[in-house]
């Protein structure tokens, strides 16, 4: 296991636009780009084996840096190899950071300087929020569900423990990437939770702040 003391100051970086990955989750991607690909076979080089995910973004007074501020970097904890080249990757999250200095060099991807203070509760044990209200929180989320046309496999949410639960929703659910990184940046369980009800609570009014549907 990565400790605090382990984290390295440069990373290379993964800008995907709505993939979130939050800190004890796990993100599946599929690698097919020459520079992507790169990236993943330097990084098995590495000790840590940790890339950073972060949304694209041209963020006011730091400019050409085109990302967020605020990123999850993730562990390279599993991978295969198609066929034609191409690779499926999981990433496990260890902890959000915020986006320093571009480190020029001959890389096809981008790696940052980067700065992981402020992000203590990442590398800790699983959060609980004590205030959650599962039941009308599950019925929520079962109108929303019905509202978007989806399915899922209901026993297994009812089993999943707060952080599992509310982090997953969060990475899985179709939110347009400023949302996802509202949720990224929410600093406790309870508040990505709270964030997480708004904007489910949002969509089943249609977006348009208008009378819930019922």
């Amino acid at each position: 296991m990565i400790q605090p003391a382990d984290l390295p100051d440069v990373i290379p970086i993964f800008p995907l636009p709505g993939a979130l990955l939050l800190p004890r989750a796990r993100l599946p991607l599929h690698l097919f780009e020459p520079r992507y690909l790169a990236m993943f076979e330097e990084c098995l080089k590495t000790p840590h084996r940790l890339i950073g995910m972060v949304q694209p973004n041209e963020v006011p007074g730091r400019p050409g840096t085109g990302l967020q501020q605020i990123g999850c970097a993730g562990r390279l904890t599993q991978f295969s190899e198609t066929e034609d080249g191409r690779y499926m990757i999981t990433l496990t999250g260890i902890s959000r950071f915020r986006v320093g200095e571009d480190v020029t060099g001959f890389t096809p991807y981008r790696r940052f300087r980067i700065d992981w203070n402020g992000f203590d509760i990442d590398m800790g044990e699983s959060e609980l929020d004590p205030g959650f209200a599962r039941r009308s929180f599950m019925d929520l989320l079962s109108r929303y569900f019905e509202h978007q046309g989806l399915s899922t496999d209901w026993d297994t949410l009812k089993d999943a423990d707060d952080e599992l639960l509310i982090n997953s929703l969060s990475m899985l659910l179709n939110f347009d990437p400023e949302e996802k990184q509202a949720l990224l940046e929410a600093p406790s369980l309870q508040t990505r939770r709270e964030t997480l009800v708004t904007l489910l609570e949002y969509a089943l009014r249609g977006g348009d702040g208008q009378e819930m549907i019922q």
